[in-house]
């Protein structure tokens, strides 16, 4: 096998270690552990805050125009390139979430129409919360991101932990940095990546669909916000660890029951023929293989000028192809959550099963159990006011382990190229709701 020079090490070696610092270290700054790219994002969304409502609304109604010329006039550059062609060439279902979104992005900065549109409840929430967050995270990470893809330190993370990933949650190695992506740093971050991988033909349509639905959490600074809320924050520690436990558990069990089960282990286009994780020549230990195809990954980078057209692509299909979704489906669920008692009828049957738990007040609790599907910051909203100090900690860990938020990670998941459904975004909702709900419970009850 021909002999890597020390400089092709250099180019694996500077660009993965600087991708894990940015994406994955966990730093303390003004007291909340976080990672680096989550902070020099912050700094620029504050730099821009006066901004970013009207600067995402201009996005989302330049989508929306590029959309219908792409339909309408069926310009020639559309031939000519690729990648706006998927942008703006797409499906009926599309056109209209992508001009529904711009209707509630111009109602919300104006605010103009229904009060319901608009309301800090619903859409003024997304486009002056939630939009300007993915605004900053969709420019630092998108940029960034092929310090994570395209230097090898996938291939390497792959080819080590391919018996660790494939027998417990039925994923490939390299699905690891996705993975600790989203639980160190935020799940949109984890969505990004996987989105990226599915599309070169690393992951599966099953595979991609797993990592987006099973490992995409809030960030931990968040969990820190969820649990303040509900009055707890001095169980902060035993509530994160009861998250990880129960998140785990689920990710190990919902891969083997439909509707992930059932998926398809097709892929976009074709599957990556750049490496292979699990057939070790003999030899070669998994680290030393592992090195010889990050190695090989490295030494066909193409310089600055690629990393920077890869990183710019990335972020202009984050900002136009999932912001108008999340704006859509968000403000959707919100004005569903917030006028209307759906999501407490949905509750109801959970009364039976938190009185068998013995988890206390369980009618209050029940009305928290599925509101979280439109926006996981109010189920802790509504129980905030339980007198149960164990019922309130179970409201909080259950809606961090839901992570299928329509207001985020459904909306980001629906937008991307990961192909899942709106319904069964709301099954896995609620088997991830059945699943850790017990889990929750038996170690609440060992707390309280």
């Amino acid at each position: 096998m021909k002999k890597k020079s020390l400089g092709t090490f250099f180019i694996f070696a500077i660009p993965s270690f600087l991708g894990l610092f940015l994406f994955m270290a966990p730093v303390m700054y003004k007291g909340d552990i976080t990672i680096p790219i989550a902070v020099l994002s912050g700094m620029i969304q504050k730099g821009l805050e006066p901004y970013l409502p009207e600067i995402m609304t201009a996005i989302v109604c330049l989508t929306l125009i590029g959309t219908l010329a792409a339909k309408v006039m069926r310009p020639q550059i559309l031939n000519r390139n690729t990648f706006l062609k998927n942008l703006f060439d797409v499906s009926p279902v599309w056109i209209i979430a992508r001009l529904i979104g711009a209707v509630f992005a111009v109602c919300a900065l104006f605010k103009i129409g229904p009060k319901q549109i608009w309301s800090d409840a619903t859409g003024g929430l997304l486009l002056n919360s939630l939009l300007p967050i993915l605004f900053s995270v969709f420019l630092l990470a998108g940029l960034l991101l092929p310090l994570l893809l395209d230097f090898g330190l996938l291939e390497l993370c792959g080819t080590l932990l391919a018996k660790v990933m494939r027998p417990i949650f039925r994923l490939p190695g390299r699905s690891s940095v996705d993975c600790m992506a989203s639980w160190l740093g935020d799940g949109t971050i984890g969505v990004l990546l996987t989105s990226k991988q599915y599309e070169e033909g690393f992951y599966t349509k099953r595979e991609a669909i797993i990592i987006g639905t099973s490992f995409s959490v809030v960030s931990i600074t968040f969990c820190l916000v969820v649990i303040n809320t509900v009055k707890l924050g001095n169980m902060f520690v035993p509530f994160y660890l009861t998250v990880l436990l129960s998140g785990i558990i689920a990710a190990i069990v919902l891969p083997r029951i439909p509707p992930l089960s059932r998926k398809e282990d097709s892929y976009y286009n074709k599957k990556s023929e750049d490496y292979s994780e699990d057939n070790i020549p003999p030899g070669f230990t998994p680290f030393k293989w592992g090195l010889v195809q990050a190695l090989d990954k490295a030494g066909k980078n193409k310089g600055a000028k690629d990393f920077f057209a890869s990183g710019t692509k990335n972020v202009l299909d984050m900002w136009m192809g999932v912001a108008p979704i999340v704006m859509a489906l968000g403000t959707l669920a919100l004005i569903v959550a917030e006028y209307t008692p759906f999501f407490q009828w949905l509750g109801v049957p959970f009364i039976p099963l938190l009185q068998l738990l013995q988890v206390p007040e369980a009618a209050a609790a029940s009305e928290t159990m599925m509101v979280g599907f439109a926006d996981m910051f109010l189920p802790s909203l509504m129980g905030a006011d339980i007198n149960s100090e164990l019922t309130r900690f179970v409201v909080a860990c259950v809606s961090v382990t839901q992570l299928i938020y329509m207001s985020e990670v459904g909306g980001l998941l629906l937008g991307s190229k990961i192909p899942i459904k709106f319904w069964e975004l709301f099954v896995i909702f609620l088997l991830r709701t059945l699943i850790t709900l017990p889990v929750i419970v038996l170690v609440a009850h060992f707390l309280f």
